[in-house]
Formats: structure tokens, C-alpha cells, sequence
């Protein structure tokens, strides 16, 4: 019997192809003509299939051999990414005679269950019929990624995907019981032997996937030719795509709000947005968005917009678009994207001639904008800053969820190995987000684009996440193994920036914190935690939805809720517990809150107006660094 995860699936899948090939003919088969012309153009049809995929093939074959690197990088392919988990994954004790005893048990009583609904098995009547059951057949295990009528047509496919939903469940049953781990480890097992799991769902392979079968049998082969064509071509540029190549352009269709670059630094541009009210708040806003993605996740289109929105607030409203890293930002660490954010806020200040600004931080800029408000506290210049908004950020990493799987020391130092010019290629990150959500973002496409060759929506989140930025490698690995692994930022005056120690309990900035509560990226106990370090007032507004929707939820979705909570609490249950929750977007609230620290207005002239007489300019918003790879 098989001793570990991946050989368990892999033997059950080796017998059952062979008899999905049978499955394939008998149900071609079913829609050829009898009489021998139609045999004889039906196979002639598939002939030329075979043929043409052949020669694609070739071509790419011949392509790549005219290239430095011969065959595809390694993020290329998810399953490469899934292997290098199975050494931890062993460690579950398939060996046991008990386990593999009730495994038989377990799979057994589940095929005649499965069987006899079809007429077939030991425990079918004497009168049954053999086949398609007359009704649909109730199943125990369901899962979305089986919803499909095909898995329950034939009894063959039933059931393969109960099957595999069984030894699933076991698989991780086996997973959680382990005992005599760090709680780190364990969830290191965990996670690997999930994606193990998830990657040999029988959906993610075209002999036993019969949506792919039906698909290419109804479309005489073309799916089979579209969804090679797709594999390679994402082979050929190393990333999964999610989405239409060319639907979107940046400053067409994307990234449209009205705006002028302003300044710009070899690090980032400043882009400053055209006022569409009269009056504006006397004091700007300048938003940091991680540099790990392109900023306009905040400027999808006029209705997602969260900058178009806050600008008809009334709301003056800067954006830093910072540059994908390139072998000339080989030495920059976190020192230089602090003193980016410093500088940021004193070009701001200078130019609309203002004592102070509001900021905003998403993600690891969010951490990077506590980092910075410890630095300005320390040299006494805290008041640069009227207020600090932080979406999704963590300071203290204790609890930083599924991220913390990818920085254990091997891993790290696999970064400097993928780094050899000195910055990271932004697809391996891109991997690594996706392979959080492998069903979603990863095996959902492969049966969709490569096996089924189904064609790829025009969604402009999937273009965004998609758009992905290399990394300085020196601050990138520093940043996990500081950060992520050793949470050295809330150690006071444990790490130093701009030539001060940081030490975050110096931060008196009035600040509003949101978290997603279902952020699998920045989980909200984690971005909870930023209230046990600051000194001064601040608000926690626990959004629905995750990472990116529980950010960008514009109050005409009328999507989600928000919870707020006036009574001080030591805890986010705490807060949960006595929270009163709220329909639709969190954004009102925080201009409230906003306009709550200071609702003076000026008129929306002069330099409130980037580009007009006298004001000299760099070029139209989005600016030439979004579109730098």
C-alpha cells in the first residue's frame, strides 16, 4: 500500500486513467455516426487535433532552444511549488496498518455506496439497471470544485471525485492529529499537506476531468488546441494568467482618474489628483500603497475607485506609485523607502504650503508608515502628520498568518538564490499569493484555461493581480527574516531607520486602523495588534470580506459590513463581542472620522490644481513607473 500522501493519490489515479481512457472512446463514441464515413471523418478530425498540437509543440520547443534558459522557471509550474512540501507531508503516518486498514474500510463502503446507486457493486438490487441512475444521485460529499452534472453522469467519475474527497478529508484528519510539533511546524504540515491535496484533485487533470472531456468532445478537439495554446503561453512568460491579455490599458480603462505626476525620485513618482469639488480639506492626503503591487488596486475603474471617491470628498489626494526594482536598486533596505515616505510627506507639505498631512498605508506600507511616524516621533517631528490610516497592516507578526509558512531559514535563503542581480522577480511572489488560494487562483484556471480552453475573463482585479513588481532582494529578504520571522519591529529600539532607533509606543499620531475579517494575508488578530502600540487615539474598524474587497468596497456595491466599537477593548473578541455592525462600505466613516480631525476648507485653486498656469509638472497620472516590469 502506498506510504504517503502524494503515493496514495498517485497510485489510485495511475489504475483509474487507464480506465478513463476507456471512459474517453465510449463516450466519443456515443456521438459518432455508425455508418463507416463518419468513423473515417471522425477520426481524420482528431488525427488533425493530434497534429496540430503536435506542432505547436514543436514550435515551442524550437523557441525555447533559442533562448538562454531552456526550459520554463520554476513558477512556471504550481506543481514544482506543491513538490516542495511532500518531505513535509511524510511525516504522516500513512505506514500504520491501522490507518491504511481503516482507509480501505473507508474507501470501500464508499464505492459500493456510490456504485449501488448506479445499479452497479455488491450492494445493487437484483432488478437494477446498470448506468445513469434515473434520478440524480445523492452523493455524501459534495465540494464546489465538483458542482458539475458530469462528475455525477457516470459512475466512473462519481466515484473518482468521492473518493478523493474521502482521502482528503482523512488526509488532513491525519494532518491535524499530529502531535510533538512547534505550533509553527504544525502549521507548516498543515498547509503543505492542504496544497498536496488540493493539487491532485482529479479536476486538475484532462483524464480524469469529464467537464474537459465533454468540453473537448463538443468542440471536436478545438478546446483541447486552445487550452495547449494557453499552458504555453504562460510557460513561455512564467505566470499563470487570470484574466484577457490586452483587455486592459493602463490610463484607457484602468487607472483613469484625472492627475499629474509631481515629482519623482528613482524610487517612486508622486501623483497628484485633480480636484472635482470647489472647495478641498485644507489638509492633503497622501496614500503609500505596498510596493510589492501596483498602486492603482485603489483606482480599478470610476465605480471602484477608492481615489476618485475620496476626491469627491473634497479630499486633496496624493499617490506614491513606486518603481519595480531593477538590478540598479540591488542596495536599497528599509531605510530608503522610510526616508521615501519622509520625503513624500515634506514634498507635500511644501508644495500646498501646509504644516501637516493625513496618510494612509496599505499592506507592508502600512507597516512601513508605523516605522516612519516612530522615526518622525523620535526626531520631534511627529506633527508632519495629522493622521495615520493603516489598511490590512501588521506590526507585530506573531500571528501573521499563512505567509509565515514561506520564511523558515531554508526559504529565505532560497530568495538570494532567485536574486541574482539583486531584486526579486515579482512572479515568484505572485506564486506565492496564489498558491495561499490554490483553488482559487491557481487549479480554478488550470481547468478553466488549460483543460477545458475556455477563454479568459476581462476582470480588472484578475489584471491587477496579475501585474506584478520585482523586489529589492537585500530589503525583501531582510524584511521576512526582521519582521516576519524574528518580529524585531516591536521590540522597542530593537531595529534603527534614517539613523534612530524605532520604537513604535512613541507614535501619538491620531490613527484608523481597518482589517479584513476574512484577510488570509494580514488575519485580523494580527492587524488587531497595532492598538497595544500606539500612544495616541485611535479607531479599529473590523471590514467584511478580505485583503483587497475588504479595502475596495465603494458605498454604491452597497457589498459587505463594517463593525465599529467605541468602548475601549483589550482584545479583537473583546471587540467583536460588544461591536455594532454596520451594512455596506466603511468608507463614510472614515471620512467622518477624517473630517472629524479638522473640517477646515480652502478653495481648490493654485497648486490644488496640478498642472495649471505656472505649476510645472512631470506627465499625466498614472505616470511612466506603473507601467515599468
Amino acid at each position: 500500500m502506498a506510504t504517503d500522501a502524494t503515493e496514495l493519490f498517485t497510485e489510485m489515479f495511475r489504475s483509474q486513467s487507464q480506465q478513463a481512457m476507456g471512459q474517453i472512446t465510449g463516450l466519443f463514441g456515443q456521438f459518432m455516426p455508425a455508418d463507416g464515413l463518419a468513423e473515417a471523418e471522425n477520426a481524420v478530425q482528431w488525427a488533425q487535433i493530434a497534429s496540430r498540437m503536435h506542432a505547436i509543440w514543436t514550435d515551442y520547443q524550437v523557441e525555447q532552444l533559442g533562448k538562454a534558459q531552456a526550459s520554463p522557471p520554476h513558477y512556471a509550474d504550481p506543481m514544482k511549488w506543491i513538490a516542495t512540501g511532500q518531505a513535509v507531508v511524510r511525516q504522516l503516518p500513512f505506514a500504520s496498518p491501522d490507518v491504511q486498514q481503516r482507509l480501505w474500510n473507508g474507501v470501500s463502503v464508499l464505492i459500493n455506496g456510490v456504485l449501488a446507486q448506479y445499479g452497479l457493486g455488491p450492494n445493487a438490487g437484483a432488478d437494477a439497471a446498470a448506468g445513469a441512475p434515473a434520478t440524480e444521485p445523492e452523493l455524501p460529499l459534495r465540494d464546489r470544485r465538483f458542482a458539475d452534472p458530469e462528475w455525477r453522469r457516470q459512475p466512473f467519475f462519481a466515484v473518482l471525485h468521492q473518493v478523493y474527497l474521502l482521502l482528503s478529508a482523512e488526509i488532513m484528519g491525519l494532518a491535524e492529529a499530529t502531535e510533538g510539533l512547534e505550533p509553527a511546524r504544525k502549521a507548516q504540515l498543515l498547509f503543505a499537506t492542504r496544497a498536496i491535496v488540493d493539487a491532485l484533485s482529479p479536476a486538475n487533470f484532462p483524464l480524469t476531468n469529464p467537464v474537459a472531456l465533454e468540453a473537448a468532445q463538443r468542440s471536436k478537439g478545438e478546446s483541447l488546441v486552445r487550452g495547449f495554446e494557453n499552458l504555453l503561453d504562460d510557460m513561455r512568460k512564467g505566470q499563470l494568467t487570470h484574466t484577457r491579455p490586452g483587455a486592459f490599458v493602463l490610463g484607457e480603462n484602468i487607472a483613469v482618474t484625472p492627475g499629474k505626476v509631481v515629482f519623482e525620485t528613482p524610487l517612486y513618482q508622486l501623483i497628484q489628483y485633480t480636484p472635482t469639488t470647489e472647495k478641498v480639506l485644507k489638509t492633503p492626503l497622501l496614500i503609500f500603497p505596498p510596493w510589492i503591487n501596483r498602486f492603482y488596486i485603489l483606482d480599478l475603474n470610476a465605480k471602484k475607485s477608492f481615489v476618485r471617491w475620496a476626491v469627491e470628498q473634497g479630499v486633496t489626494v496624493f499617490m506614491v506609485s513606486w518603481k519595480s526594482a531593477d538590478a540598479s536598486m540591488a542596495d536599497l533596505v528599509w531605510d530608503d523607502y522610510i526616508a521615501a515616505q519622509v520625503e513624500a510627506i515634506d514634498v507635500v507639505r511644501a508644495r500646498l504650503d501646509v504644516p501637516s498631512v493625513h496618510t494612509i498605508g496599505y499592506c507592508v506600507a502600512g507597516t512601513t508608515l508605523a516605522a516612519t511616524l516612530a522615526v518622525l516621533a523620535r526626531k520631534g517631528e511627529a506633527d508632519k502628520v495629522a493622521s495615520a490610516t493603516f489598511f490590512t497592516a501588521q506590526v507585530d507578526f506573531e500571528e501573521a498568518g499563512d505567509l509565515k509558512h514561506f520564511v523558515d531559514d531554508p526559504q529565505i535563503e532560497t530568495l538570494g538564490k532567485l536574486s541574482p542581480e539583486g531584486y526579486l522577480d515579482g512572479r515568484y511572489l505572485a506564486a506565492t499569493f496564489n498558491i495561499l488560494r490554490g483553488n482559487d487562483l491557481i487549479w480554478s484556471y488550470v481547468e478553466k484555461n488549460y483543460l477545458k480552453g475556455e477563454d479568459y475573463p476581462a476582470f480588472d482585479l484578475l489584471h491587477w493581480n496579475g501585474d506584478v513588481t520585482n523586489l529589492p532582494a537585500h530589503w525583501h529578504r531582510d524584511y521576512l527574516r526582521d519582521l516576519y520571522r524574528d518580529n524585531r519591529l516591536v521590540v522597542a529600539d530593537s531595529m534603527q531607520a534614517c539613523g534612530v532607533p524605532i520604537d513604535l509606543h512613541r507614535i501619538a499620531t491620531p490613527a484608523y486602523i481597518q482589517a479584513g475579517r476574512e484577510d488570509h494575508i494580514a488575519p485580523p488578530e494580527s492587524v488587531w495588534k497595532l492598538t497595544h502600540y500606539l500612544a495616541g487615539p485611535w479607531t479599529f474598524v473590523l471590514a467584511g470580506s478580505g485583503h483587497i474587497a475588504g479595502v475596495v468596497n465603494p458605498p454604491s456595491s452597497n457589498k459587505y459590513q463594517y463593525w465599529v466599537n467605541d468602548a475601549r477593548s483589550d482584545s479583537l473578541d473583546a471587540f467583536v463581542e460588544g461591536a455594532q455592525e454596520h451594512p455596506g462600505s466603511w468608507w463614510p466613516h472614515w471620512i467622518a472620522w477624517l473630517r472629524d480631525l479638522g473640517a477646515e476648507e480652502i478653495a481648490a485653486r493654485g497648486k490644488r490644481r496640478p498642472g495649471g498656469r505656472g505649476d510645472k509638472v512631470i506627465e499625466d497620472a498614472p505616470g511612466r513607473y506603473v507601467t515599468l516590469r
